[in-house]
């Protein structure tokens, strides 16, 4: 799989929108390789590790929130897999997982909702523009958002939090419960990794 399909970094521009950033970075081969000797130094330290190469980050705050890092784009496989049909997506982010989903012919729309107006001004109207009719974007908190009357999504995937951690898991529950009559798959954001940290 080409991972660099999936990429935002030489198409999203960066910008600013309230306390929301997208700001692009680079990865030297220098720090590549302090990366990948701190992976050698300690084997029971998560391997992951970001090449040398040009890279966009989200930015609430001052905290990075994602990247379109080899590894971030991999944590959003389940989802390209599983994509098909109508698809609801919940958190925009930098918006990697509406371009994984539009380039499976198998998805014929993408619907993402989004809690923050400041993050769908900063990426969502990028994407809207590009996407046209295919792309949907709303402005709801996904708990709240209720689809039309007999809707039914081929892939749900929920990515709304800021880190994996294991507190999130009750949320993730509770999503997967009020989507789960409306899809035939659904996934959330580092679900296996919350509950091996519980």
């Amino acid at each position: 799989m080409n991972i660099e399909m999936y990429r935002v970094t030489r198409e999203l521009p960066g910008g600013q929108s309230g306390i929301w950033k997208v700001q692009k970075y680079t990865v030297t081969e220098k720090d590549e390789k302090f990366q990948r000797l701190r992976c050698a130094i300690n084997p029971h330290r998560e391997q992951r590790f970001v090449p040398a190469g040009e890279y966009t980050q989200l930015v609430k705050g001052g905290t990075i929130i994602m990247s379109d890092t080899p590894d971030e784009i991999y944590d959003q496989y389940p989802l390209l897999y599983a994509a098909h049909g109508n698809v609801l997506i919940n958190g925009l982010g930098l918006g990697c997982t509406i371009k994984m989903c539009m380039s499976k012919p198998e998805v014929t729309h993408v619907t993402v909702v989004e809690i923050d107006p400041d993050v769908i001004r900063l990426t969502g109207d990028f994407w809207k523009q590009k996407y046209k009719d295919r792309l949907t974007i709303i402005n709801a908190d996904a708990f709240d958002y209720k689809p039309a009357k007999g809707s039914y999504f081929g892939a749900v995937w929920h990515d709304i939090w800021d880190n994996i951690c294991g507190d999130n898991l009750p949320e993730m529950s509770k999503l997967h419960r009020r989507y789960g009559r409306m899809s035939t798959w659904q996934g959330s954001w580092g679900r296996i990794l919350c509950k091996q940290g519980r």
